[in-house]
């Protein structure tokens, strides 16, 4: 009976440890959002995300001839590899984070030779301004 009693409680102090934790781990994320504005940016309407891809047959070809570049240059990192290459209309925007100045540098260079003429929309983010390694 004792026994039960001490399991009980042991159980009942677990669980409120437990809810506590689990409450601060969520309002640590929850401060520490640090994509806040860029997801206010993207939900703006104002810029290209993935969703304004085109569908028309030219658009993929450019959207495909410069992912394709991209992950066939094996100077460039796997962040700058997996950035979004979005074509609308001819117009190829590029979103998302690179390493440094010359990543943004080189994808722009390869989106240019492989997107044919394509005007290209830089909006490539520099994740570490001091960073020079791919």
């Amino acid at each position: 009976m004792k026994l039960t009693q001490t399991i009980k409680q042991a159980s009942l102090v677990l669980a409120g440890v437990s809810i506590i934790s689990l409450t601060a781990v969520a309002a640590n994320e929850k401060a520490n959002a640090g994509d806040t504005a860029l997801n206010q940016r993207d939900r703006s309407g104002d810029t290209a995300t993935s969703g304004d891809q085109s569908n028309s047959s030219a658009d993929l070809k450019i959207t495909q001839a410069i992912r394709q570049a991209l992950m066939k240059d094996g100077e460039l990192s796997t962040t700058a590899k997996n950035i979004k290459v979005i074509t609308a209309n001819g117009q190829v925007t590029l979103r998302g984070p690179v390493n440094n100045a010359q990543e943004k540098a080189k994808v722009d260079q390869l989106a240019r030779s492989a997107g044919g003429g394509a005007k290209i929309v830089d909006q490539l983010d520099v994740k570490n301004q001091t960073n020079n390694k791919p």
